[in-house]
């Protein structure tokens, strides 16, 4: 297995289990973003209903990830394509990741406002987003360096 085989594996494992923790698992998401205290708040079932949309954001990436890994189409072969679809998976974990910088560099949790970056699942979801931007970028500049 190529080391590009296997970052497309990691990321269609990692894009579909998105799609699971925020379009299946909604109930368990709002625990992770809410604490405890604010989870009887009216607006929380909205919030709930809303994380879909992320999770339907991350299953064509991660789908897109396995199609390329296991049906191997004709477009895919010329390096130019592979280094154009590793960016634009970096720039997926990068986009997430990034995201949640600033909410680091305010602490994180601040009363009832953003998530707690550094422990738990979001430090998780932080810390994967930012090593498989780190290895998709990795390929494509191997990419970069070979043509």
């Amino acid at each position: 297995m190529h080391l590009s085989d296997f970052i497309l594996l990691l990321n269609t494992l990692w894009f579909v289990g998105a799609f699971i923790q925020f379009s299946i698992a909604q109930t368990n998401t709002l625990k992770i973003l809410l604490p405890r205290e604010e989870r009887r708040n009216p607006i929380a079932p909205t919030l709930a209903a809303s994380v879909a949309f992320l999770g339907a954001m991350n299953l064509p990436i991660g789908l897109l990830s396995l199609y390329l890994l296991a049906a191997r189409p004709s477009f895919f072969q010329p390096a130019e394509a592979q280094l154009a679809l590793f960016l634009f998976f970096a720039a997926c974990h990068f986009s997430q990741f990034a995201y949640n910088v600033p909410v680091l560099m305010r602490g994180g949790r601040v009363g009832v406002a953003y998530w707690p970056v550094l422990k738990g699942p979001m430090l998780r979801i932080f810390v994967i987003d930012a090593a498989l931007f780190a290895a998709n970028l990795g390929v494509a500049l191997q990419l970069l360096s070979r043509a």
